[in-house]
């Protein structure tokens, strides 16, 4: 069996949200537009570092995303998507902080390691590159609100950065977010991994894969006031056997699903 950050992290959160996309072969429609504002972004920013026409390649992506009916947060809508986009591609140019060499080889870039249990693990680091001259691996965010930059080294807790670090080796970590605002925004958030940290990833990995292989899926209710999770999960229509809930959310793929895409797309 192979498994993923975004399989283990699902998991952790709720392990009956993971029996239902996992097993059962439930998965959440692409209708959100800032979901696919993402995906279709970091095709553009992959294009700029292969010196290719990034805005081409935004506005032909982002296109394709036009009639297709989405979910556009607050007031957005697709064609001030569009304006952000071009406008953030010019502020990645113009702060002009991040290499890459090699960006052929050195964007998606699939990691692999074999786990205690004989299973693997598989990771898509988005870049290995330099941010400032310091050499990292590299991790592209669209947002619409800022990240928290404070206190110093909070970014070193971003359990995705401490996976990225423990496949790949590298203690150096960077997060470069694209903050979709009315005045975009790029925030280059630094990190170190310590060794401690990868290992205790490790350690966490083992046993989660110990945990969903017992077969025990246990729903993590999350309607605990003020907090509620449950109310922005796609699956709450499974757990409540609404049906049209699941109609509108969901869609069915049976098949093995390593959510592997979605490491690509937040």
């Amino acid at each position: 069996m192979t498994y993923s950050y975004t399989q283990i992290s699902q998991y952790l959160s709720c392990p009956r949200r993971y029996r239902h996309r996992y097993l059962d072969g439930w998965r959440e429609k692409d209708t959100r537009a800032a979901m696919l504002f993402g995906r279709a972004f970091e095709q553009a920013v992959a294009a700029l570092f292969r010196r290719e026409d990034p805005g081409a390649v935004w506005c032909e992506q982002w296109s394709l995303c036009k009639d297709m009916g989405l979910t556009y947060p607050g007031n957005d809508t697709w064609d001030r998507m569009l304006q952000q986009g071009v406008q953030l591609l010019e502020r990645l140019a113009q702060d002009d902080r991040v290499r890459i060499r090699r960006p052929r080889s050195n964007q998606q870039i699939q990691f692999t390691r074999m786990l205690a249990s004989g299973n693997n693990f598989v990771s898509y680091v988005d870049a290995i590159g330099e941010l400032d001259g310091t050499p990292c691996v590299l991790e592209w965010k669209t947002s619409s609100a800022r990240y928290p930059e404070g206190p110093a080294g909070i970014s070193a807790l971003d359990p995705q950065l401490v996976c990225y670090s423990w496949m790949t080796g590298i203690n150096e970590v960077a997060q470069i977010v694209f903050v979709r605002k009315r005045l975009v925004e790029v925030q280059y958030l630094r990190a170190t991994i310590s060794e401690e940290q990868r290992q205790e990833f490790a350690t966490l990995v083992d046993d989660t894969v110990r945990r969903i292989e017992s077969g025990l899926f246990l729903p993590h209710s999350g309607i605990r006031f003020p907090q509620n999770p449950c109310t922005t999960c796609p699956f709450i229509g499974l757990c409540l056997d609404k049906s049209d809930l699941v109609e509108t959310a969901l869609v069915r793929k049976p098949g093995v699903d390593l959510g592997l895409f979605d490491e690509l797309s937040f």
